[in-house]
């Protein structure tokens, strides 16, 4: 069993609204519901063995108020209350608030030490993992093809603003107006091909060795699962990955704060968790999910809605 949780993006703020105004936030109380989150999960038996934080653990307003470290270490001082690992997925308000440099030095990087846990590049932050016998866990990077994060004058930056620009000749990269990929806005990310490699080995290792993969990641790679403007830019490239394989159960996203499921045309379930951040305090969103020889069954809080999912 294991918890999930997506978009907390505390800031110890008076409630706001999203970028377009008509979507309040609920800043300060967004840490009140991780709590509930933690204080469930450390109670759940049989115990959870681990959780999947999907990204966006604060909000990109903290940069703007000097407020990023205070507030990082407060949401990773209640998760640091479970007994279990926390598996953290960055997403664009994480690098909205640090470099990625920086980032690597918090307690957001959940990547094993192990050189073989991740793709060759070091910079990249996606690993596997195996926490219980034949249950893969693969964290990917959707970060990896970004402008945000990245010393603008280094070679990924570059490549990442080309490709934006190619796709998105709008003023401001953030808008996804007259875009036919509506996906090529700035607070998306994509997959470079050294990760895409590697994903394609570790699930071809999963393959052989008869493993049921969970992959998570904070930005969603199913058009069916999240409205087109909250897709990985090249998300039919995972997808492609995926399915030219036999192991994958699952896809766990954040993002795209409204959640979103699908069961694909290869069997594939594809989860999108609503957000913790436009949750109202009298409710709640995260879950926890029970898994099976055959099935992983989500028991969802507040927004979060029950789930059986069959292999």
């Amino acid at each position: 069993a294991f918890g999930v949780i997506a978009d907390i993006q505390f800031a110890d703020a008076e409630d706001g609204h999203d970028f377009g105004g008509s979507r309040r936030r609920y800043y300060r109380h967004s840490l009140r519901l991780l709590r509930e989150a933690v204080r469930t999960w450390a109670g759940e038996s049989p115990p959870i063995d681990f959780v999947l934080q999907l990204g966006d653990s604060i909000d990109g307003l903290n940069a703007r108020r000097g407020e990023a470290e205070s507030a990082l270490q407060q949401v990773l001082a209640v998760l640091g209350q479970l007994p279990v690992p926390v598996h953290h997925a960055w997403g664009n308000h994480e690098l909205y608030n640090f470099s990625r440099a920086r980032l690597v030095h918090t307690g957001l990087r959940s990547r094993p030490a192990g050189g073989s846990d991740g793709p060759p590049d070091r910079d990249c932050q996606a690993y596997h993992c195996s926490p219980a016998a034949r249950l893969r866990l693969v964290v990917l990077d959707a970060y990896d093809l970004s402008t945000l994060g990245r010393d603008p004058a280094s070679p990924r930056y570059q490549e990442s603003l080309r490709l934006l620009r190619e796709k998105n000749p709008n003023d401001d990269l953030n808008s996804p107006a007259g875009l036919k990929e509506p996906q090529f806005v700035e607070f998306n990310g994509g997959f470079s091909q050294a990760q895409l490699d590697w994903f394609d080995e570790v699930l071809k290792f999963s393959d052989e060795n008869q493993e049921k993969v969970v992959v998570m990641g904070h930005v969603p790679i199913h058009p069916d699962a999240s409205d087109s403007v909250c897709l990985a830019w090249n998300y039919e490239a995972a997808l492609s990955v995926i399915h030219s394989h036999q192991c994958v159960v699952c896809v766990l996203a954040g993002h795209q704060h409204d959640g979103g499921y699908c069961l694909d045309s290869h069997g594939v379930h594809h989860l999108t968790l609503e957000g913790v951040i436009e949750t109202p305090p009298a409710s709640n969103a995260f879950g926890t999910i029970y898994v099976y020889e055959d099935k992983m069954i989500l028991k969802g809080r507040g927004r979060i809605v029950d789930r059986v999912m069959h292999f």
